[in-house]
């Protein structure tokens, strides 16, 4: 296994996974704002 190219690597791997957790938070904040939007009134 190439090392130094593994290492070379992890920045765009890291990247990639920042990416991941910021989608996933932008949809549960959409989802949030949504529901506080269009309440069902009971």
């Amino acid at each position: 296994m190439n090392v130094q190219a593994f290492l070379d690597t992890l920045p765009y791997m890291g990247l990639g996974m920042l990416g991941i957790f910021v989608v996933t938070g932008v949809i549960i904040l959409a989802m949030y704002a949504l529901n506080a939007i269009f309440k069902e009134k009971k």
